[in-house]
């Protein structure tokens, strides 16, 4: 029989690596150094290397990670942040944290990303900073947003929880990994994350000395030596169990990346002919990890009733962001700005999500294919 399809199957994974971890784990018990053990550098370390950062500061989750770039840029209660509206609500919940004031912008509805040409728009005198969010596993367009800031001179704080081990291929000819192009890239370790912990976990990464030592800084009680506290800062790290579970994950993170394109492209393939449904944009400039994998339905298809009837067969479907930042209610009391959102709102009413993670078999993805079809063509 086939196995039970799940949106993220975390424990076929785990199996597979489960003597490594355990070792690891016990290991950290026996000497309890739950704290800043030495795993903690070693997968800083190797991070640095994979993402080929000068830089990476490992800290509690991904919204800690936003919160402590931005305190350490500096940002001050009323400066203008943009940021797209369609995305978890985290990114622009540490702007309502610190005071700043979110000017929300549209996205292209085809990479599902935030506008460049949208960006251009809403910059006012205010403006200090811009938030991309590379959503679903697909990099922003980097070349015209780094260009805007630059000619504007505002800080990108790039916003990759979902896009670790994405190549983006510059017009100059060099490819980076996302996050690792603007002042500050921030990332979680969610479990259901590409690169995902077995708790809570986040990392914040850049080239520049300078704000290295400021966000290590912020993200341990603003000291930069013990009791000598120069700033206002936080308290947020990545515990050394975490740690390990992530330096054994991160060794295989190319070969994860790999089985979710694979089950992408199979999706894509089956699709390939459905009038009703648009696949997944992949941008040439950048190399799509799929994070999630998110359809759009035409006008016509119910898509509540799609997500019901897949439902009814044991098919997860999740519907991403239905509310986008904009209209939630938190911000009714707080000052923000907003765009033109069409394309956000139209989005949040057409698309919805496939299973997707690195367990995928391909009698599961049949499976899904199918319903998906025969709802369609019904």
């Amino acid at each position: 029989t086939m196995k039970k399809i799940q949106m993220v199957d975390l424990v076929s994974q785990y199996e597979k690596i489960q003597t490594k971890v355990q070792t690891e784990i016990n290991s950290i018990l026996a000497n309890a150094q739950f704290i800043n053990g030495p795993a903690v550098h070693e997968f800083q370390a190797d991070l640095e290397k994979y993402l080929g950062v000068k830089h990476v500061i490992p800290c509690a989750n991904g919204t800690d990670a936003l919160q402590i770039a931005m305190m350490a840029l500096g940002l001050k209660p009323g400066d203008e942040v943009i940021t797209p509206s369609y995305t978890y609500i985290a990114t622009t919940e540490v702007m309502g944290l610190l005071r700043l004031k979110p000017v929300f912008v549209d996205c292209d509805p085809k990479t599902f990303n935030v506008s460049p040409a949208a960006i251009r728009k809403a910059i006012t005198s205010k403006t200090k900073a811009i938030v991309p969010v590379h959503l679903y596993g697909q990099s922003c367009d980097m070349d015209e947003i780094m260009k805007i800031a630059k000619e504007y001179n505002l800080f990108v704080i790039e916003d990759n929880a979902q896009a670790i081990g994405c190549d983006y291929h510059s017009k100059d000819g060099s490819v980076k990994k996302t996050g690792t192009i603007g002042d500050f890239g921030c990332t979680s370790f969610f479990p259901s994350k590409n690169l995902g912990c077995y708790g809570d976990g986040g990392a914040i990464c850049t080239n520049d000395d300078e704000l290295a030592s400021k966000a290590r800084m912020v993200a341990n009680h603003g000291q930069s030596k013990r009791y000598y506290h120069d700033v206002v800062g936080c308290n947020s790290r990545l515990d050394t169990i975490q740690a390990a579970v992530l330096k054994i994950k991160l060794a295989r993170l190319d070969e994860y990346i790999d089985a979710r394109r694979s089950a992408a492209d199979y999706y894509d393939k089956s699709f390939a002919m459905e009038a009703k449904l648009t696949t997944p944009y992949r941008a040439p400039s950048n190399k799509h990890v799929f994070h999630q994998y998110t359809l759009q339905l035409t006008d016509d298809v119910n898509r509540d009733e799609l997500v019901a009837f897949l439902g009814e067969h044991d098919v997860p479907a999740m519907i991403y962001y239905p509310v986008p930042a904009h209209q939630q209610k938190m911000f009714s009391t707080l000052e923000t700005e907003c765009g033109d959102l069409t394309a956000t709102d139209w989005l949040t009413t057409r698309v919805f999500s496939l299973p997707m993670h690195t367990e995928l078999t391909e009698e599961q993805l049949a499976f899904i294919c199918n319903k998906v079809k025969q709802f369609l063509n019904k």
